[in-house]
């Protein structure tokens, strides 16, 4: 974390009755991130399979002082998340014909932004730690830094942003299959508060897809980052404590 994009390899997987027209929107799509982001295009891979499968290989660089890992968070850091959680279980709806094309173009928009402005703001202050939130799903992401870190992350469920629609498919139990592996894999890392609903915790456990950073910072560098003029979304959502590495949500 904290580096720039130099160049980009695809790697794509494409059927035969896929047209060329969709084929070449993917790449297109591609390429247009990866010049927002700063770099540029400079070959692939491409093979004949059976579904289409689309992604890229990514070369970048990080100055030493910029060069973020999960652990290092300290006790006494605050905890910001710059982007809404939720586009996880709205893609899902979206497949069973149950999601609200507002909520459903929302959730592309915020998939679709770059994590670059966000990055770009923070290597001006002090980052103790940071990762991003994939398909691991908050929870999951949060208790490797947890355990990256030694020390224990404390979320506000209440802070928590999410995207419109979230909540509400949370609320009809519209959860991916990915929610219940994570649930698995993290559940005995994590603490809840006993009023927050079964359903409220699994949102957390929910896999996003290209979900935005979660930056342990000292509270007066988070402060300026918050307070900075013209700076991308960033919610402040929990802090760092010492003690056991795990995460509590209350």
């Amino acid at each position: 974390m904290g580096g720039d994009v130099l160049l980009a390899l695809n790697l794509a997987v494409f059927p035969d009755c896929l047209p060329e027209e969709a084929v070449a929107e993917i790449i297109r799509g591609g390429a247009d991130k990866i010049k927002e982001a700063g770099g540029v295009i400079a070959g692939g891979h491409t093979v004949e399979g059976p579904e289409p499968l689309f992604g890229m290989a990514v070369l970048g660089v990080a100055g030493r002082a910029h060069l973020w890992t999960k652990g290092g968070a300290q006790p006494g850091d605050w905890l910001l998340l710059t982007k809404p959680l939720g586009v996880g279980i709205v893609t899902t709806a979206a497949k069973a014909e149950a999601a609200d094309p507002t909520h459903v173009a929302e959730a592309t928009r915020w998939m679709s932004l770059l994590n670059r402005s966000a990055s770009q703001a923070a290597r001006r202050f002090a980052v103790h730690a940071c990762t991003d939130i994939t398909g691991f799903s908050l929870l999951g992401h949060a208790c490797e830094m947890a355990f990256a870190s030694n020390a224990q992350l404390e979320l506000r469920f209440s802070a928590l942003p999410f995207v419109p629609g979230a909540i509400d498919y949370a609320k009809q139990w519209l959860f991916p299959a990915g929610t219940a592996n994570n649930e698995k894999a993290f559940r005995e890392r994590v603490r809840f508060a006993p009023e927050l609903a079964e359903e409220m915790r699994l949102l957390l456990f929910t896999p996003e897809t290209s979900g935005g950073l979660l930056l342990a910072m000292p509270p007066e560098d988070a402060s300026a980052l918050l307070a900075l003029p013209g700076a991308p979304a960033i919610w402040h959502v929990g802090a760092v404590s010492a003690g056991e590495a795990r995460v509590c949500v209350g």
